[in-house]
């Protein structure tokens, strides 16, 4: 079983969806689950947690839309404004939305980049603790807080997003995957082993990155170290397939359960994810870029 541990997809543009004059758009068209349902038919993929990328704002409408559609294929990863502490009225009655899992927060913005350590999200850990909701963290500068914060709220499901980097390429990535190993010790911290060719200055596959996955995936173990793509924002420099295969064909140190973890047992496990994937889709090699 192979699921994407993150996915971004989003709707064609409409006065009220004006992502096209966001400027950090991944694609310059529209990448619906449909687009993505095709890909993953192609590329081997039974599953995928999507993420409602972060020109939507907080609205989260598509990627349920996307969950109750197929539920055997997609869950999401909803946003909330951390900056408002009335949306804690929001977490009690979260994840009773159909194919809602948890919650994804982003601090690498100008604007909310300092969020982890201005105060601004304090309300908000004790609360998803409170009503067990997994979050997946995208704070590419603040390991200390994130262990804080593991520390503090042990209940709490954390997930760091693409190794803790952020642009990072080479040895500098090499050295920050290094530094987000640390995390391991907290039992309640896992990791997304997304983006992957981003990280690379390399071609395909990427193999001066592969020791640093290593010492990472053994950090956490297979079971809290989990493969994804982000793949709206690699297109580039990797197929949909080539994701795939550079853990199931290239990374010689997985195999067995390992990879079985890996690859989709563990995200889905970690996020409770409950509906089975229908057959697997037909393979086909031959992807190109939506």
């Amino acid at each position: 079983m192979i699921v994407d541990a993150q996915v971004h997809v989003w709707a064609p543009e409409t006065p009220e969806r004006p992502w096209r004059r966001a400027g950090d758009a991944h694609l310059p068209k529209p990448f619906g689950y449909q687009d993505l349902r095709h890909e993953m038919a192609r590329a081997g993929v039974d599953g995928a947690v999507l993420i409602p990328p972060a020109w939507e704002g907080d609205r989260i409408d598509f990627v349920l839309e996307a969950a109750a559609a197929f539920p055997d294929r997609f869950a999401a990863m909803g946003r909330i404004p951390v900056d408002q502490p009335e949306s804690i009225a929001l977490l009690p009655r979260w994840k009773q939305q159909p194919g809602m899992l948890g919650i994804r927060l982003s601090f690498q913005k100008p604007h909310n980049r300092h969020w982890m350590k201005d105060g601004t999200a304090d309300w908000f850990w004790p609360a998803a603790e409170q009503y067990g909701i997994p979050v997946m963290v995208f704070a590419p500068e603040w390991t200390a807080e994130i262990a804080a914060i593991a520390i503090n709220h042990p209940k709490l499901t954390l997930i760091v997003d693409h190794m803790g980097l952020l642009r990072e390429q080479d040895a500098c990535a090499a050295a920050v995957i290094e530094r987000s190993s640390a995390l391991a010790e907290h039992p309640n911290v896992h990791v997304k082993v997304t983006s992957v060719p981003l990280y690379s200055s390399e071609p395909y596959p990427y193999r001066n990155l592969h020791d640093a996955l290593r010492r990472l995936i053994d950090a956490f173990g297979p079971r809290r170290s989990f493969w994804g793509t982000d793949i709206t924002r690699i297109w580039s420099r990797c197929s949909y397939r080539e994701c795939v295969t550079l853990f199931t064909e290239e990374l010689d140190f997985l195999s067995g359960d390992d990879l079985d973890w890996v690859m989709g047992r563990g995200i889905r496990e970690c996020l409770q994810w409950r509906d089975e994937p229908a057959a697997r889709h037909p393979r086909d090699t031959a992807i190109t870029a939506p």
